[in-house]
Order: structure tokens, then sequence, then C-alpha cells
């Protein structure tokens, strides 16, 4: 009598542990193994409605951990679709850094685990803040629901999940790019400006004074461009849920 609830518990946790690894704010290395593993196991309890149906293959068998394999890359192709709305931010904070100039000054960043700017630190908290502000918790155990039913455990997924996320990939550059092109467009300028005060000055010392103003013009634009980062990150979500509700439609259609 239990190997059907262990089936029934098991493919939603790999499917739930795969899409934590990946997805936005609780895939940080902030949060450890273990909590990310008990909130898969409460999840898993609370999709059973959608789990018990079906056939379940066993989980003993070569077919169980074929299903395992899928589950996994399911979750984590979901996690990592609603990972680029924050991987665009994230971009946009590099991107600004190298401008400003604030690239050089290194922190150490509990959030990835990893040494970043200052800049990629701000635009990442930011991030998390409108993530949190959105429901965007529920908005991933809305997503994962879904996926249940659109690719029940046993069934395979399709193929044009995995292309859509890939082709998706430039979108994050592009969008990065967009946000990022005031704070480019007016170092280039404050430079070029540098660039013919030094032929008509030649002794000012253009190298301290040019890098002082070049970060105050970087800094000016990134306090009017921080004000409009979560009408984009919403709206990069919304890009990224219609995506995911169009192959979830497509799913159902087979």
């Amino acid at each position: 009598m239990l190997l059907p609830l262990l089936g029934a518990l098991w493919w939603p946790f790999c499917r739930i542990m795969a899409m934590m690894a990946t997805a936005p704010v609780l895939g940080d290395g902030a949060i450890p193994m273990p909590v990310r593993a008990l909130l898969a196991v409460v999840l898993s309890f609370l999709m059973l409605p959608l789990t018990t149906k079906g056939i379940m293959p066993d989980p003993f068998s070569l077919a169980g951990v074929v299903a395992m394999f899928e589950q996994a890359v399911i979750g984590g192709v979901l996690g990592l679709a609603l990972q680029f709305a924050m991987a665009a931010v994230t971009l946009l904070g590099f991107l600004a850094s190298s401008q400003i100039g604030f690239s050089m000054a290194q922190m150490n960043d509990p959030v990835n685990g990893q040494a970043s700017d200052v800049v990629s630190g701000l635009m990442s908290l930011v991030a998390m803040l409108v993530f949190f502000s959105i429901d965007g918790h529920l908005v991933l155990t809305a997503v994962l629901g879904q996926s249940f039913r659109a690719w029940p455990v046993g069934s395979g997924f399709q193929p044009l999940l995995l292309e859509a996320v890939a082709f998706n990939v430039g979108w994050v550059f592009s969008a990065a790019i967009l946000l990022a092109l005031p704070i480019v467009f007016s170092t280039i300028v404050v430079q070029i400006g540098f660039g013919f005060l030094n032929r008509v000055a030649p002794s000012l010392n253009l190298f301290s004074l040019g890098f002082s103003m070049v970060t105050i013009f970087g800094l000016l634009m990134l306090i009017q461009l921080v004000r409009f980062i979560p009408d984009h990150y919403v709206a990069m979500t919304n890009q990224v849920l219609e995506m995911l509700q169009d192959q979830m439609g497509r799913a159902h259609g087979r």
C-alpha cells in the first residue's frame, strides 16, 4: 500500500527539486539545501491530487529511472525559464557597473555565493523585492501545478519546450542591453566630450577627472533607471509566462 504513495510523492519531488535548483530566489546559494528539500516534500504532498492520476511507473525499474530524469528535466527547464527576468536585471547590473567603473570594486555576494560588483548586487536585491511583491513564489507554485496537467508523470515532454527556452536566451541579452543603453550612451557622450576637452587643454589630467565625471553621470542615469526596473521585470515575467502557457497548451493538444 505504501508503494503507490511513494511513487506519487517521488515524481513531484524530483520535478520540484530540479525547479528549485534553477528558479529565481529559491535557487540562490543563500537558501540551504535542507530548506529546499523540506519545501519540495511539502509541495509534493500538496500536489498529490494532480500526481495520483495516470499510470505511475515502478520507481525501482528502468522506466522509473527514465521518468525520474524526465521530471528533473521538466522542473529544471521551468525554473530556468522563470530565471530569465532575474538574469536580465542582473546582466543590466554588470553592464552598468562596467560602464560606470564599479566593476573594479568586487565584494562577496552571499546570494550567489561568489564575488560580484556593487551595482549587480543592488540590481539583484531590487529584482528579489519585485519578485516577492508580485507573489512570485505563488506564481512558481501555479506553474508547477499546471505542468503536472500538461506533462503528467510517464508521458514525457515535448522537445518544443526545450527549444522555446533555448531560443529565449537571446531575449535575455537583448532586454539587458536595451535597459543599459541610457547608461552606456551617457558615458560615451561624457568620454567624447572629455576627448574634445583634451584637444583644447592638454595640460588637464583627464584620466582622474574623466573617471570621476563618468562615474557621476553614470550614477545619475542609474538613479533614473532604477525606477523603471519593476515595470520591466513584471513585463518580462509576463512574457515568460505567456511562453510557458503556450507550451502547456500545445502539450494539452497532443
